[in-house]
């Protein structure tokens, strides 16, 4: 299994980083890929990030699973991303593919139709950028291979969700048993 967790400046780094670490935690092949023209990224918090590499340079027909963390201004560079969009589009219409976004992020594909019909959560300051989405309010909502999650509160599950998809429930109640993860 093989995740893509792109990263432009502004991203929420706490969805991002935490969505990593479960996800390698289980044995996913994760990417860390920038968005922007370097490698190193500075998150919504002014935390740099060294990116794996390039969005540009990674093979996504090897990829099960793309990740759009939020942040409101790196979502909006994602936005702005060529990349970032046609791999949207792409791995939501692909059969054994899932795209997964969380916070800010479901906007994304929402601006692109993707969400049409579909259940999804956002955060609540973007609810009204989810034009056709079925709003559940929940923390993470789950249609088809399209994986919404509501905001930083929300990613231990949102990851948690990832994992149970790609890899299997046992391995998620596992990774939650050795973080000592209670809910």
């Amino acid at each position: 299994m093989k995740a893509v967790v792109f990263l432009a400046d502004g991203f929420e780094e706490c969805e991002a980083l935490i969505t990593v670490d479960i996800l390698r935690r289980a044995g996913v092949e994760t990417v860390m890929a920038s968005v922007m023209d370097r490698r190193q990224v500075e998150s919504s918090r002014n935390i740099k990030v060294i990116a794996d590499a390039m969005a540009a340079d990674v093979d996504f027909d090897s990829a099960d699973l793309i990740v759009l963390p939020g942040g409101r201004l790196g979502t909006e560079n994602m936005a702005k991303s060529g990349i970032v969009t046609e791999k949207c589009r792409e791995f939501a219409a692909a059969e054994g593919k899932y795209l997964a976004v969380i916070c800010a992020a479901p906007s994304l594909p929402a601006s692109l139709g993707l969400l049409e019909g579909k259940k999804a959560t956002c955060h609540p300051d973007f609810e009204d950028h989810m034009a056709g989405a079925a709003l559940t309010g929940t923390g993470v909502a789950v249609d088809g291979n399209i994986i919404t999650g509501q905001g930083l509160g929300a990613t231990f599950d949102f990851a948690f969700q990832l994992v149970s998809m790609l890899v299997g429930d046992e391995c998620a109640e596992q990774i939650k048993r050795s973080i000592c993860y209670k809910k």
